[in-house]
């Protein structure tokens, strides 16, 4: 099968609502046929996200609470409940086609995300799984991503465009920064782990984020180029 051109891009730190803005920004340019599938990597400032299932009562956070963290709160347009972004965290947006190629397989889609994280752990020694009622990847009964995404209706060809994506944990102690502000997820039953925190290694999130694009590229055929202002 041909590999498309994927491009790719990593920044240490990116506002969230730049993020999204940024997303929108491509979604419409893919429909027009005017920009090419991208993967952006990224890290965030200390966000929380809620998405579509909108349950207020998973922010613990009392509005003067999250002002004194330095906790911005979004309300988005991607699936899913509450989730938390931050330092020590690499976050993936893909942004691509799914037409005729995919045969419209949205939940394929969302098991090929996770399978990405799964490859990834493993090449680490580390056994990733899936829970088959919830989405996301876990080590155990702890979750070490999150995946929540929107389907882009396109508006000039047949398909779908996604956007939003993935949060994977790489640094300790993320799991006591601000997780411990919502439910994530909704879930209450389960914690959240880390990379480190499974492999009792250091690593950067610049290294995991050069080490998750092989498997990106194997999972959803693509050939990857780095842009120049990201950091291969």
């Amino acid at each position: 099968m041909d590999r498309r051109p994927l491009e790719v891009t990593y920044i240490d730190r990116m506002e969230y609502a730049h993020a999204w803005d940024v997303q929108k920004e491509i979604v419409g340019k893919l429909d027009a046929g005017e920009a090419r599938e991208t993967l952006m990597l990224l890290q965030h400032p200390p966000t929380y996200t809620i998405g579509s299932q909108r349950h207020p009562e998973h922010l613990l956070l009392t509005p003067e609470q999250l002002e004194a963290q330095g906790i911005s709160v979004f309300q988005i347009d991607r699936g899913g409940d509450i989730t938390y972004h931050g330092p020590g965290q690499l976050v993936g947006y893909p942004l691509l086609m799914l037409g005729n190629r995919e045969a419209l397989n949205l939940h394929g889609y969302l098991r090929s995300l996770e399978e990405v994280i799964i490859r990834l752990l493993a090449a680490h020694g580390i056994e990733g799984n899936r829970k088959p009622e919830y989405t996301g990847v876990w080590v155990g009964n702890l979750k070490i991503a999150a995946i929540g995404v929107k389907f882009n209706k396109c508006k000039h060809r047949r398909g779908f465009i996604t956007s939003h994506g993935f949060a994977f944990n790489i640094k300790s102690g993320i799991q006591h920064e601000g997780f411990k502000g919502i439910v994530p997820c909704g879930i209450q039953e389960y914690g959240v782990t880390s990379l480190e925190d499974c492999t009792q290694q250091t690593f950067s999130v610049e290294q995991i984020a050069k080490e998750i694009v092989p498997h990106f590229e194997q999972q959803f055929s693509f050939a990857a180029e780095w842009q120049a202002h990201s950091k291969p």
